[in-house]
């Protein structure tokens, strides 16, 4: 008697889409190409990936595909590499998506005016996508958002289409960590926290992004991960708070803040110094922090650490015109008609990005009081504030003819000593003065 034929055991969607990761068959996307898509798409390219860019600002694509960075932490010689090996392609046609094994949604997650967190963006990318899941397909959203985003929104909208998640289709959260302007950590040495609907989920992220990253930290759920990054962000602006309402304070006491600080931050455990500032700017520390307030207050309780920091933050702008003010008096002139010339206008150092930035408010106050506004930024050609344009000036130049400049964003490539010597009256909000001879600095 014969025996029976063996019927063979097909793999699993979540093992056919290991065996092409690890083999790095597998067709990799990135929707958004801004400061985190763009560096995450080439990365992929770099790890051994066909990695695919879905962008809707054809502008941006054009950019890619004459291998032309807009994104400073992405050099024009990386990106011609990839682009000429054909390792990584970007387009507008969400179609290509059909044909991708892993796709991460990277796209912008802006506030309301009312705080409330706006995830049109997410939405539309979840839509899109649903257009085009498949069997054995990975989706990472990479955007940060509130608590429960990846289950309440993503999820539904892609279970809509009949798929499983965990079984035929696998969805992770894992937070982008970029920090623009660094040149110590990166995409890819930054430890990378993923967290899946389920654990199958879980395993195929972390498979995908162990072939990138340095290093990969799997949580139980995408809920711990969300709240990683909005942990990670609320601890840095609670800390600037306490650093600037410390600055207010000790500016009452005639107490330098800043020996304080550093005195401080001699003791080699319990004290970890964050330092005061004109207010905070970007993408993420002024914002991620209300997705937390927004969900903690559905939830039926209260931010108040973030509110109050949030506030104290927001106070810093007119704490500075305050200063302006007091400088200009002592010195027996009044800020109306004073010329007066912001020195940095980025959010950050060494970066081109004004989102957010306490210059803009700056600005708007010291114009409103009548003052006559100029800048300096060699990082920021163009500006617009309050629906007027402004241009950057040449700054010793510019400082000469000030009656007082006021440092905002510290740009390394700034020549300070001529900046010091040149100008009449200094407003230095970030201490980059500290030590420069003569009686024209003043210190936040």
């Amino acid at each position: 008697m014969q025996p029976a034929p063996q019927t063979a055991v097909s793999a699993s969607p979540e093992q056919v889409l290991t065996d092409k990761i690890q083999q790095k068959t597998a067709r990799t996307a990135v929707v958004g190409l801004g400061y985190v898509g763009l560096p995450l798409l080439t990365e992929l390219a770099r790890s051994g990936f066909h990695a695919i860019g879905v962008e809707k600002d054809a502008g941006k694509v054009e950019q890619f595909s004459r291998a032309d960075s807009y994104i400073p932490d992405v050099p024009s010689t990386l990106l011609k590499k990839l682009v000429s090996e054909n390792r990584a392609e970007a387009t507008v046609d969400e179609a290509i998506l059909a044909d991708c094994d892993t796709v991460s949604i990277c796209v912008p997650t802006p506030l309301r005016k009312t705080r409330d967190p706006d995830l049109t963006y997410i939405v539309s990318a979840a839509e899109n996508l649903a257009k085009y899941l498949h069997p054995g397909m990975l989706i990472v959203l990479e955007s940060t958002t509130y608590p429960g985003t990846t289950e309440e929104v993503i999820l539904p909208i892609l279970e809509a289409t009949g798929l499983r998640v965990g079984e035929d289709f696998f969805l992770c959260f894992s937070p982008e960590r970029v920090d623009p302007g660094n040149h110590q950590y990166d995409t890819r040495n930054i430890p990378k926290v993923m967290g899946g609907v389920t654990p199958a989920c879980t395993r195929v992220g972390t498979t995908l992004y162990e072939q990138v990253m340095d290093r990969v930290v799997p949580v139980s759920s995408t809920r711990v991960a969300e709240m990683v990054k909005l942990l990670e962000n609320t601890f840095r602006m609670i800390n600037i708070g306490l650093a600037n309402e410390m600055a207010m304070m000790c500016d009452q006491m005639e107490i330098d803040v800043w020996e304080v600080i550093e005195a401080a931050a001699t003791k080699p455990f319990g004290f970890m110094p964050f330092y005061p500032g004109p207010g905070l700017g970007g993408h993420c520390i002024p914002v991620d922090p209300h997705y937390l307030s927004w969900k903690t207050k559905q939830a039926g309780g209260a931010a108040r650490f973030i509110e109050l920091a949030a506030d104290i933050n927001g106070s810093m702008p007119r704490h500075v015109v305050n200063k302006v003010q007091q400088a200009l008096n002592d010195i027996s002139m009044a800020v109306r008609g004073s010329g007066i010339l912001i020195v940095g206008v980025a959010y950050k150092r060494d970066v081109s990005d004004t989102r957010e930035s306490p210059a803009l408010d700056i600005i708007a106050l010291l114009e409103n009081l009548g003052a006559v506004v100029s800048y300096s930024d060699p990082h920021v050609p163009k500006l617009t504030v309050a629906s007027h344009e402004l241009e950057s000036q040449p700054i010793v130049t510019a400082a000469s003819q000030a009656d007082c400049c006021v440092l905002i964003t510290d740009h390394s490539d700034v020549d300070y000593k001529a900046l010091a010597s040149s100008s009449k009256l200094i407003v230095d909000t970030r201490n980059r003065l500290r030590g420069f001879p003569g009686s024209n600095v003043v210190r936040l």
